[in-house]
C-alpha cells in the first residue's frame, strides 16, 4: 500500500549531516563492496586439490557445503519473497567462514522447462535466448543483495558442457540393472555375462542366450534396466501435447501447468526403476537430518506395505491379486479390477450371464459396452480424484465371476475407478465388513457381505445392520474355516502368517511386500529439454550413444511446440517438435560396427533431470573428463562421522518438493553411488525448509485481483479508485498484483536493510506477512549502528580506546554468545534482536564507544548486513575484508548475570524478593533470605519447622 515514510524521507534529504547512513550512501557503498568481492574473488571456495595443496592451514579446515534448491529464471524477475531462503543461507555461509569453515556456497540456474518453451511459442523467440537474458536479469537482482557466491562455480542447465553429464548420467542408468541380492546397481554388462554363461536363466525364454535375436535380448535386458523405455499407462495431457508424471497432475485429475484435463493413455515411454530402490530410500531416511514432516510424505510416497500375493481361479486362468489382509480371505465376496487391467477383455463374455443385476450393468445391452463406457469415463479422472475417500463408489460388471480358493464361492468380478492398476496387482479381493472402501461399494451394489472379523465394539456380526466397515489389527477372527484350514479364534498377525503358509503350500499364494511407488515416467514430448543420448535401429532396438558423441545438442527447429489438441480430446496421440527436424532425426553412425542408419529418440528428459545432480557439478564445474573429481567429492560431501551416507551439509528450498525433486536426486544418487562414481549414496545430509513471504492481495466486487499498491485504507476498511476493495493474506506474485521486487526495497532502503527485514520478520521455517512500512525499523537499526561509530557531520571515526565499563562488558559479551548460538541455529530473528539490543545499549550509554566493542558488534553485524560492516571495518582501520575474519567469542565471565533475583516464600507466599549471585551456596542463601527484614515479620516470631532451598532462585520456609 502507498505511505510515504516522513522520517525516511527526511534522512534521504538531509543536507545538515552529509555522512548519515542513508539509502543513497548505502547503494554506493553496496556497490563499491559488491565490485570489491568480485575482483578479489573473496568467495572463492578452495578444493582439495590445486587451491588447498600444499596449504596445511586450509586442508586443516572444517568445511561446510551450503546449497539453495534451483531457481528457476522466471522472466517476470524476482520479487522479495524469492530471496528469503537465498539470504538465510548467505547469513549462514558467512558465519560458517567466520568460524574457520572453508564454505562452498554458489548458486545455479535450471533453465530447462515448459515456461521458457511457452513463451518461445508465443512470441517466436528462441527458448535460449530468452533464458538467458532471464539468467542475466536474475543475477543482477541477486547481486544487488550481496549474496557471497563462488560465481566460478555457477552454470546452468541448458549449458551443453552441463547436460553432457546428465545425459552421460542417463546412459549410466541406462546401462544397469538392480541386483537384489547384492542391493545394489550393477553394469548390465555383468548380467549380460551371467545369461552367456548359462548361470541365470533367460527369463520367458527355453532357447539359451546366443539363440536369441537382437531384438529378444534387447526385450530381457529392457525388464532389468534402470532405464527402460515400453508401453505403460500415463498421464496424457491433450492441451499441453505432452504426458505427466503422476506427481504433476492435480487431485482433480488436471496439469499443474496450465490447468488442463489429464487422461489416461497407453503410451511408450522412458522410464526409471525408482521402485527397485523402494526399500533403501525408505532405510537411509533415518540416517537423515530432515524435518520428520518431509520424512513422513516420502515414507508415505513410498508406501511400503506387507501382505500376500494369492490367485483366484477364473475360466481355467487366474486373477493375482495383492492383500494386506490375507486373514480376511474367507469374507471376500466379489472382486473388483482396475479399468485399465489387461485381463478385462480376456474375461469379459459377449452376454450377460443369466440373473445378472440391473444395477450391475450400468444400463448397458453387453459387458462389453459396459466396460468400454466406464473405461471412458475413469479415463478423465487422476488417481487422486479416483481414490478420494468421499466420493460416490461406481463400477461396473464385467459378467464373470472368479473363485474365491477358501471356500469355493463364485466371486463377481467388478471394474471400479477406485481400484489403480499402478497399486498392487490392479486387482483386489473386496471384504466389504472390514474395508470402508468395499462397504460403499457393495452398499451401492447390493453385494454380500460377510463378517470374518470379530467386531470389539458391540455391534452383531450381522454386517447388514452396520453403518460402516469394522476395520481392526487387534481382533479374532471369525467364521473363516474349511475342511483344510481354520483361523477361527486367532489374532490377526497369526492368522495372516497361518493363512499364507497355507496357500504357499498349495502354490496359489505367497507372502510380500507392495509399494505404493511407482516407477518414474522419464519422457516429455518437449523441445525445452536435454536430448536423450539414445538411437533406435531398424528393428527398432535402441542403442546408446557413445560417450564420444556427448553431449547430444538440442537441433534448432522452426516450431518450438509439440502439436496440441482439444484439451478434452482423449482419443490423441503425442507429436514432439523433434519429430518434425527430419535431417537430425534419422541419421547416419558408426557404433562400433560400422556406418549404419539410425533413428534419434524426439522424446526429451522431464525438467526434473537436471535438478538431479547438480550438487556434483558445484564441486568441480569445468571438468570435462569426468563427472566430478573423486578426491573433491569425497571432501564436499563424502561419508563423515554422524553422516554415514555423506552429503550437502545444508540444503535449503522449499517443502513443496519434498516428494518430486528430492526422491529422484536421492535415486540418483544411489544410482552413481553403486556404480563408483561418488562416495555419497545420499544427496543432502541437512534439509531445512523456508517458510513463504505472504502478501495481501485485494479484490474488487468481481473478485479480480487490484495492484496492492494503489490501495487506500480509511476507517478499517481499504479502497481502490474509490471503490470497497476485499482484503486477504495470500501468496505474493504478479498475477496477484501485489509483488513488490527486491529493486524498490534497495532502492528506497538499501540491500542490507532488505536482508535484515527479512531476517527479522519471524523465525526462518514459518510463513510470515510481508509489511513495506516495517521495512524502516530495519533501516533505522543500521542508522543508529553507523552513528555509533562514525560522525555524520565529518565522517570521521569516532570510538575510542578507553576500556568500556562492566555494564558495557555484560551486554557486549551476553549479546556475543546469544548472536553466536543464533547463527548456528538458524535463528536469524533473534539474533537481529539481540545485535539491536546492544546496540540501543551503546545508544543510551552515550559518549564515544570503545573500540574494543566496536569492532565485535560490527563482526556481528557482518553476516547479516555485509556491506556496512564491511565499510565499517574499514573506517576502524582495517585494510582487509570483514568476510574472513573471526567471529567474535563471549568471556564466560561476562556472561552469567551478575545477580539473579530469589524469591522467598512463606507458608507459600512471597514475602521477599532478594537480588544475589549466580553462585552462591545453599548455606549462604538461607542465611541471608532469614536475615531479610521482611521474612522476619512474616514469621512474627514463629519458629522454622522446615526451610527448602533451591539455590539461587527459590527459599521456601515453613514455620513451626
Amino acid at each position: 500500500m502507498s505511505e510515504t515514510n516522513s522520517a525516511v524521507t527526511a534522512d534521504m534529504s538531509a543536507q545538515t549531516a552529509p555522512h548519515r547512513y542513508t539509502a543513497a550512501m548505502a547503494a554506493e557503498i553496496e556497490a563499491r563492496w559488491q565490485d570489491f568481492w568480485d575482483a578479489e574473488g573473496t568467495y572463492a571456495a578452495p578444493n582439495p586439490q590445486g587451491d588447498l595443496a600444499g596449504d596445511p592451514e586450509l586442508v586443516a579446515r572444517p568445511k561446510k557445503f551450503i546449497m539453495d534448491m534451483f531457481p528457476y529464471p522466471s522472466g517476470a524477475g524476482l520479487h522479495v519473497g524469492h530471496p528469503l531462503g537465498y539470504i538465510a543461507t548467505d547469513v549462514y555461509a558467512r558465519f560458517q567462514r567466520m568460524t574457520g569453515h572453508n564454505v562452498l556456497h554458489t548458486l545455479g540456474f535450471d533453465a530447462f522447462g515448459l515456461p521458457a518453451e511457452q513463451y518461445a511459442v508465443q512470441t517466436g523467440t528462441h527458448p535460449r535466448v530468452s533464458t538467458e537474458a532471464n539468467i542475466e536479469n536474475m543475477k543482477a537482482q541477486l547481486r544487488r543483495l550481496g549474496l557471497g557466491h563462488d560465481k566460478r562455480r555457477s552454470f546452468a542447465t541448458i549449458d551443453p558442457e552441463y547436460y553432457k553429464w546428465t545425459q552421460w548420467i542417463f546412459l549410466q542408468i541406462f546401462n544397469s540393472w538392480y541386483d537384489e541380492k547384492a542391493r545394489k546397481a550393477r553394469p548390465i554388462s555383468e548380467l549380460i555375462a551371467q545369461f552367456e554363461s548359462g548361470e541365470r536363466p533367460v527369463p520367458g525364454h527355453t532357447r539359451p542366450w546366443s539363440e536369441l535375436s537382437r531384438a529378444e535380448r534387447a526385450d530381457v535386458l529392457s525388464g532389468f534396466r534402470l532405464a527402460y523405455a515400453s508401453d505403460a499407462p500415463v498421464n496424457w495431457c491433450p492441451g499441453l501435447g505432452t504426458v505427466l508424471a503422476n506427481e504433476e497432475v492435480t487431485a482433480d485429475g488436471r496439469s499443474e501447468r496450465g490447468n488442463f484435463p489429464v487422461f489416461k493413455a497407453k503410451l511408450r515411454q522412458w522410464n526409471m526403476r525408482i521402485t527397485a530402490y523402494a526399500d533403501r530410500l525408505l532405510e537411509d531416511l533415518d540416517e537423515l537430518d530432515w524435518p520428520e514432516a518431509i520424512k513422513l510424505q516420502q515414507r508415505n510416497w513410498i508406501g511400503r506395505s506387507e501382505g500376500a500375493r494369492l490367485d483366484f481361479p477364473i475360466d481355467g486362468e487366474k486373477i493375482t491379486v495383492f492383500t494386506t489382509r490375507p486373514d480376511t480371505l474367507f469374507g471376500a465376496t466379489y472382486m473388483v479390477l482396475a479399468p485399465e487391467h489387461p485381463l478385462v477383455e480376456k474375461f469379459t463374455p459377449a452376454a450377460w450371464p443369466e440373473g445378472t443385476r440391473e444395477a450391475w450393468t450400468g444400463g448397458h445391452a453387453t459387458p462389453a459396452e459396459a466396460v468400454a463406457a466406464y473405461r471412458a469415463q475413469a479415463a478423465s479422472k487422476s488417481d487422486v480424484e479416483r481414490q478420494a475417500e468421499a466420493k460416490d463408489k461406481t463400477g461396473v460388471f464385467i459378467g464373470a465371476y472368479a473363485t474365491n480358493p477358501v471356500n469355493g464361492e463364485q466371486v463377481p468380478v467388478f471394474i471400479a475407478d477406485y481400484v489403480l492398476m499402478g497399486y498392487g496387482t490392479g486387482a483386489i479381493m473386496a471384504v466389504p465388513a472390514h474395508d470402508s472402501r468395499d462397504f460403499a461399494f457393495a452398499r451401492a451394489f447390493e453385494l454380500p457381505m460377510r463378517c470374518v472379523v470379530e467386531p470389539g465394539d458391540g455391534r452383531d456380526t450381522d454386517p447388514s445392520t452396520w453403518d460402516d466397515a469394522f476395520v481392526s489389527y487387534d481382533a479374532k477372527i471369525v467364521n473363516s474355516s474349511n475342511d483344510e484350514i481354520s483361523l477361527d479364534g486367532l489374532g490377526v498377525v497369526e492368522a495372516k502368517a497361518r493363512i499364507t503358509e497355507w496357500l504357499q503350500e498349495r502354490g496359489i499364494g505367497e507372502g510380500t511386500v507392495n509399494y505404493r511407488l511407482r516407477d518414474w515416467l522419464f519422457s516429455r514430448q518437449r523441445y525445452w529439454g536435454e536430448p536423450f543420448p539414445i538411437v533406435y535401429d531398424e528393428d527398432g532396438v535402441a542403442h546408446a550413444l557413445p560417450e564420444s558423441m556427448l553431449p547430444l545438442e538440442l537441433p534448432e527447429v522452426e516450431d518450438y511446440s509439440p502439436r496440441t489438441f482439444d484439451p478434452d480430446d482423449a482419443n490423441t496421440q503425442p507429436e514432439t517438435p523433434l519429430s518434425r527436424n527430419e535431417e537430425w532425426v534419422n541419421v547416419t553412425l558408426d557404433l562400433g560396427d560400422g556406418p549404419k542408419q539410425y533413428r534419434r529418440e524426439t522424446n526429451t528428459m522431464p525438467n526434473w533431470a537436471g535438478s538431479c545432480w547438480y550438487e556434483f557439478r558445484y564441486l568441480d564445474p569445468h571438468n570435462g573428463e569426468r563427472l566430478v573429481d573423486p578426491e573433491i567429492e569425497q571432501y564436499w560431501m563424502g561419508p563423515r562421522e554422524g553422516r554415514p551416507h555423506g552429503g550437502v551439509d545444508l540444503y535449503v528450498g522449499g517443502a513443496e518438493h519434498a516428494v518430486l525433486h528430492l526422491l529422484y536426486a536421492r535415486f540418483w544418487s544411489k544410482v552413481l553411488y553403486d556404480l563408483g562414481h561418488v562416495s555419497s549414496a545420499e544427496p543432502f545430509h541437512k534439509l531445512f525448509n523456508q517458510g513463504m513471504i505472504q502478501a495481501y492481495v485485494y479484490r474488487d466486487s468481481r473478485g479480480i485481483a487490484v495492484p496492492a499498491a494503489e490501495v487506500e485504507e480509511r476507517d478499517g476498511a481499504y479502497w481502490y479508485q474509490g471503490e470497497k476493495v476485499t482484503r486477504l493474506l495470500g501468496k505474493m506474485g504478479k498475477s496477484l498484483k501485489n509483488a513488490v521486487t527486491p529493486d524498490e526495497i534497495c532502492a528506497e532502503y538499501g540491500a542490507d536493510t532488505l536482508r535484515l527485514y527479512e531476517m527479522a520478520m519471524g523465525p526462518l521455517d514459518v510463513s510470515r506477512p510481508w509489511d513495506t512500512r516495517a521495512v524502516v525499523g530495519q533501516f533505522r537499526l543500521l542508522q543508529r549502528l553507523w552513528r555509533n561509530i562514525v560522525d555524520e557531520d565529518s565522517g570521521e571515526v569516532t570510538v575510542t580506546d578507553a576500556e568500556p565499563d562492566e555494564e558495557t562488558l555484560r551486554a557486549l559479551h551476553k549479546a556475543i554468545d546469544g548472536v553466536r548460538g543464533d547463527l548456528e541455529g538458524m535463528r536469524f530473528n533473534t539474533a537481529i534482536a539481540k545485535v539491536t539490543e546492544l546496540n540501543n545499549h551503546l545508544t543510551k550509554a552515550g559518549g564515544p564507544v570503545p573500540r574494543s566493542v566496536a569492532e565485535p558488534l560490527v563482526l556481528m553485524v557482518a553476516p547479516l548486513a555485509p556491506h556496512i560492516a564491511e565499510e565499517l571495518w574499514r573506517k576502524l582501520g582495517h585494510t582487509d575484508s570483514v568476510v574472513h575474519q573471526d567471529f567474535p567469542v563471549a568471556d564466560p565471565r561476562y556472561v552469567v548475570d551478575e545477580t539473579v533475583t530469589c524469591v522467598v516464600q512463606v507458608k507459600g507466599k512471597v514475602k521477599a524478593r532478594l537480588e544475589v549471585p549466580p553462585s552462591i551456596s545453599e548455606d549462604e542463601l538461607e542465611k541471608v533470605a532469614l536475615a531479610d527484614e521482611k521474612v522476619v515479620a512474616a514469621l512474627g516470631g514463629a519458629g522454622i519447622r522446615k526451610v527448602i532451598v533451591r539455590a539461587p532462585k527459590l527459599v521456601n520456609i515453613v514455620p513451626a
